[in-house]
């Protein structure tokens, strides 16, 4: 299961991996979102910073919404790492904890 991660992930990027979520479907199975500004004033409202099962780092965050979210709200997330396969990873991870994945 992944969980919040300590270690920096600065010089993540969007690897061209999605998940589809609500804000509140990922508060409930990620926690409280490592940044939170949901005015719609700038690039990101919500922000998690985590690490898979094998501890490397990733981002999850929405991505140029501009307008403020309703936490309900099945929106695209970008997830942020250093390399595709990490992003995938995450993606795994993430959507298993969400219950849309079948092994």
């Amino acid at each position: 299961m992944c969980k919040k991660t300590n270690s920096s992930t600065d010089g993540t990027s969007f690897q061209g991996v999605t998940i589809k979520a609500s804000v509140q479907d990922l508060i409930n199975v990620l926690g409280e979102p490592t940044i939170q500004d949901n005015t719609g004033e700038d690039k990101v409202n919500f922000e998690w910073d985590m690490e898979t099962d094998e501890g490397d780092v990733f981002t999850i965050y929405d991505w140029k919404e501009y307008r403020k979210l309703d936490l309900d709200e099945q929106i695209d997330f970008h997830i942020g790492s250093f390399s595709r396969s990490i992003s995938s990873d995450a993606q795994y991870e993430v959507m298993r904890e969400l219950g849309n994945y079948v092994e």
